[in-house]
């Protein structure tokens, strides 16, 4: 009987599998890596993937049939590597870039348990049950580090930015001290967090300035950095527009910064030539008051709808004057830390000379002419 890759799927996936795990794809858009394991769902046995995407993890279960056949496609169309665990074999199944497909199996015993639990433990970058000063101040640790139960969700939502930061640290020098502007820091539950994991878990020589227009918040914010000994961080009242404090920066992060606050801070970023830039925008009135659009005049007369596409257009322009400016940009989703509905995050590296992205035809079809675009206009930027 011919060996193939269905046949191997049916003989693998049984309660004796452990892992089977998919890669090198032949396009990264679609799917980095999936991973797939058992699972006892409801009394029945089914099989877990586990799809990288880009930043996002997707989650499917399949029957056995399911599995076999979801895989099998995959392999055909997506990627070109299939590696399979179980009790008593691995297998191996290779497709070349001319579809020539090489399957090798191993017999082997391996006694190790299957976990087929349907909600394995997270492992967070900053680590439940160890005591974080910052977080416990914060009142989302106890004292002896667990999370308390209200504040789970702003847990995670650190740990996920965290995660966005973690991914571009290849792009920032260790060997200087590294300078980073929060713009908008406001009770600066990430800024407290993003220097705990720089200085403290990174190891790297970081020096942080959190900028904010509320005093007192200011005051709380360098009375806790002192207490912690964070001797590299301080926060200032101050406007991101007017802000003039630095000739070069880093990283440039501005979450939640009202309206065209956003724009202020992206072309500080751009002027200073900072290598990495998160922005999180929101309440984009600008464009909502600017936009006119003949063909669209029966969508833009729905105050809601019109005000949906206005974000929509600010953010994504604001995306492509970055990429004329010489940024690699990605557009992601990103929860709110106060549990506000989801917005996006704007993450850009610097990479090279930037091209033109043709957004000019785009405004002129909306008539719009945003801050940014004016601010960069001045500048010849």
């Amino acid at each position: 009987m011919e060996i193939t890759t269905r046949t191997v799927l049916e003989e693998t996936i049984n309660e004796n599998l452990y892992t089977i795990i998919l890669s090198n794809p032949r396009d990264k858009e679609s799917g980095s890596k999936s991973k797939v394991r058992p699972i006892m769902l409801g009394g029945s046995l089914l099989y877990q993937e586990s799809e990288t995407k880009g930043s996002q993890i997707f989650h499917k279960n399949y029957t056995k049939e399911e599995a076999v056949k979801v895989l099998e496609e995959k392999m055909m169309s997506h990627y070109k590597q299939m590696e399979i665990s179980t009790r008593t074999e691995n297998a191996f199944i290779l497709v070349s870039k001319k579809g020539k497909i090489t399957i090798k199996r191993k017999k082997i015993t391996q006694d190790k348990s299957i976990d087929l639990s349907h909600n394995k433990e997270k492992h967070y970058i900053l680590e439940e049950n160890k005591p974080i000063p910052c977080l416990v101040d914060l009142g989302i640790q106890t004292e002896d580090g667990k999370i308390k139960a209200s504040k789970y969700d702003k847990f995670k939502q650190i740990n996920r930015y965290l995660e966005f930061v973690e991914d571009i640290l290849p792009h920032l020098p260790k060997e200087k001290t590294l300078k980073i502007l929060d713009f908008g820091c406001g009770k600066s539950y990430l800024t407290f967090a993003l220097y705990y994991y720089l200085k403290i878990v990174k190891e790297y020589n970081i020096e942080i300035i959190g900028l904010d227009l509320k005093e007192k918040v200011i005051e709380n914010c360098n009375l806790l950095a002192e207490k912690y000994g964070y001797e590299k961080l301080r926060f200032l009242v101050g406007d991101i527009g007017k802000y003039e404090g630095q000739d070069e920066v880093d990283m440039v992060v501005t979450l939640h910064a009202c309206d065209t606050a956003t724009d202020y801070a992206l072309y500080k970023a751009i002027c200073w030539n900072a290598k990495v830039i998160f922005s999180v925008p929101c309440c984009q009135h600008e464009v909502n008051k600017q936009i006119e659009n003949e063909a669209l005049a029966p969508i833009l007369k729905y105050g809601y709808l019109k005000e949906r596409i206005s974000a929509l257009l600010t953010d994504g322009i604001r995306a492509n004057l970055l990429e004329e400016a010489g940024y690699k940009v990605q557009v992601m989703e990103f929860i709110d830390m106060e549990h506000t509905p989801k917005n996006l995050l704007i993450r850009a590296v610097k990479t090279e000379k930037g091209n033109s992205t043709g957004i000019e035809h785009l405004t002129e079809f909306f008539h719009l002419d945003t801050t940014l675009q004016k601010l960069l206009s001045e500048r010849n930027l």
